[in-house]
């Protein structure tokens, strides 16, 4: 019994070492894998953050630059993922300034954010545009990095002050066949022009909203300033509005196109003719002023955020109890569309090919006007 005893001990022993040994080995290898997982996870959270914190250097340089920063800077900021930056992308935000600038009841309108999603994307914009004060003299400094694109007349570029100001709106308003279109399409060729030329370096963009767009016409002045007539066509984006909505429709892809390549200028031409014939009688005023406020606005985020010059047209309507002495025609629009613009010019007739131009209202330049001129290469310097 004692030697069977002792066996039994033996073989027990033997056992419990079969089994241990294997068990101690597969424990082994267990942590070993935990420990290169580990490892590995720290590495891809080192590289996440290195490409995080170069993302944000980047962001913060384009900013610093002052050229729009692209929305796609905020993927995997604050938690942000690409199906948040799509979404946003889709409605209308391709940079981080519209974000900036749009109010947080837009934002918590997209399907897919949550209020707290929203919250965090204001949080990391905040971080990346400077949103609060500054000193007048570093908006001084930072105001002369704006282009004036010029208009091919020189008295014209003189009255204002060296052409037509990037990053904000100017009106141009008058009766018929006073220019105003004339002066869109030698726009849309002059901001083609480099910087030393007076120009923007840029593309154009052009909704027609009255089908007086002629491709010719850009072809005739691209060949008065020695460009190629070919590459000025393909440098302008045509867009045809057919209605209200539709124009406000066109802005949006304006944004889109905008985010991908160099754009000088917006013309707009003109920015109320749909708006007469969409709403009428003083029942849908209200609604035609919201509605027209909206586009305006879009189209002065649009030029802050590209630096880029906007101009529309609009056109008038006579007043026959105009007192004697003062001009019988005003712009339409109302309100809404006097404070929209930066700059207002009103054009009249002169004498043949001649025409005028006056400061309606400018918060820089001084009441005046000057003569100039419509030729078959576009606008240029009166001729007696």
């Amino acid at each position: 019994l004692k030697l069977q005893f002792l066996y039994l001990i033996a073989y027990c022993r033997a056992c419990r070492g079969c089994l241990t040994m294997p068990g101690k080995q597969k424990r082994k290898e267990d942590d070993a894998e935990q420990q290169r997982k580990r490892q590995k996870a720290d590495e891809e959270a080192a590289a996440a953050a290195a490409a995080q914190q170069q993302q944000q250097q980047e962001a913060e340089g384009e900013a610093e630059d002052g050229g729009p920063v692209p929305v796609q800077f905020l993927e995997n900021q604050g938690g942000l993922k690409a199906s948040d930056v799509k979404l946003l992308m889709d409605n209308g935000f391709y940079t981080v300034e519209s974000i900036a600038y749009a109010p947080k009841k837009r934002l918590n309108g997209i399907n897919g954010l949550s209020e707290k999603k929203v919250a965090k994307i204001k949080e990391e914009v905040n971080r990346i545009i400077p949103l609060g004060f500054c000193t007048a003299k570093d908006y001084h400094e930072a105001r002369k990095n704006q282009l004036s694109i010029t208009t091919g007349a020189r008295e014209l570029d003189r009255l204002l002050g060296g052409g037509f100001e990037t990053g904000s709106i100017t009106e141009i308003f008058g009766e018929f066949r006073t220019g105003k279109t004339q002066l869109c399409h030698t726009l849309c060729v002059t901001c083609q022009l480099p910087v030393d030329k007076k120009g923007g370096e840029g593309r154009a963009l052009y909704i027609d909203t009255e089908g007086t767009f002629r491709p010719q016409r850009l072809r005739d002045i691209a060949i008065r300033y020695e460009l190629d007539p070919e590459d000025v066509l393909d440098n302008v984006a045509y867009g045809r509005a057919h209605n209200s909505d539709h124009q406000n429709e066109l802005l949006i892809q304006a944004a889109a196109m905008m985010a991908e390549s160099r754009f000088a200028l917006i013309v707009v031409d003109s920015a109320t003719a749909l708006y007469r014939t969409d709403y009428t009688g003083r029942g849908e005023l209200a609604a035609r002023q919201q509605h027209l406020a909206q586009f305006l606005r879009a189209l002065t985020n649009l030029a802050e955020e590209y630096g880029i010059a906007v101009i529309i047209s609009n056109q008038v309507v006579a007043t026959p109890d105009a007192m004697p002495g003062t001009t019988s025609i005003k712009p339409i629009g109302g309100n809404i569309i006097a404070h929209a613009s930066t700059t207002r010019l009103f054009l009249r007739k002169g004498r043949g090919e001649n025409r005028i131009c006056k400061i309606f209202d400018s918060p820089s330049l001084p009441e005046a006007e000057c003569q100039f001129a419509i030729f078959e290469d576009g606008i240029g310097d009166a001729r007696d």
